[in-house]
């Protein structure tokens, strides 16, 4: 069990105290976000667009631009939801009416997926010179190499954005991807040393459980 505790808290040692504090206040946002998903108030996409700035700003400084750059698509298709929410509130201005998918919508998820996976791995390619290990002219020396972590950070990737498009469309479904992206976070984040952000997941795993009951509620 100390070995566990101290296998968390080890990455913690090197970050400085505003990195700590800024990861606390991006989960804080993040969980307030999915609170926000659940109930079906169109804020779900101000408080989320704050937490996903400042892990831009986070995953940056820790020189991992890879999920700088992943956060920052997380952005833009908050942006799209912001909008297309915006177009349906009803009289509060808040609330928006949710229905199930069609099929259709799912063939186009798939698209979603596998596009994004591509993108991740090719993105996890080019790794070495995003983070600055190689010049741009060694580009031709890069081999096609992966680790398993990669394969799963492709996934989840692509089962968030799925979730996030059906979320914007204000599809009941979203939750079933944000649920199964979720599950794998949580242990994922805890390997790579965030053990935060991972306690933030696991929250979310609860409320995305709960948002998804509500919203078949709302419809009956």
């Amino acid at each position: 069990m100390n070995n566990f505790i101290d296998y968390i808290v080890e990455p913690y040692k090197s970050y400085s105290t505003l990195q700590i504090i800024l990861e606390i206040i991006a989960a804080f946002f993040g969980v307030l976000s999915v609170y926000y998903t659940k109930k079906r108030n169109i804020l779900v996409y101000p408080t989320g667009i704050l937490s996903t700035f400042l892990y831009i700003y986070l995953f940056f400084s820790w020189g991992l631009y890879g999920e700088t750059l992943i956060n920052l698509y997380y952005t833009s298709m908050s942006v799209y939801g912001w909008v297309l929410w915006s177009k349906q509130t009803e009289k509060d201005h808040l609330h928006v009416d949710v229905s199930w998918a069609k099929k259709t919508d799912y063939l186009k998820s798939l698209g979603l997926f596998f596009g994004t996976f591509i993108f991740i791995l090719v993105l996890y390619h080019f790794r070495p010179i995003i983070d600055g290990f190689k010049n741009i002219i060694e580009i031709d020396t890069l081999i096609w190499s992966y680790k398993p972590v990669d394969f799963i950070d492709a996934t989840s990737t692509g089962i968030f954005l799925i979730g996030m498009w059906l979320m914007a469309k204000r599809k009941i479904d979203n939750w079933y991807f944000w649920i199964l992206g979720d599950i794998i976070m949580i242990p994922l984040l805890i390997y790579k040393g965030y053990a935060i952000s991972s306690f933030q997941y696991s929250i979310f795993l609860i409320l995305a459980i709960q948002g998804l009951f509500e919203w078949k509620k709302s419809v009956k």
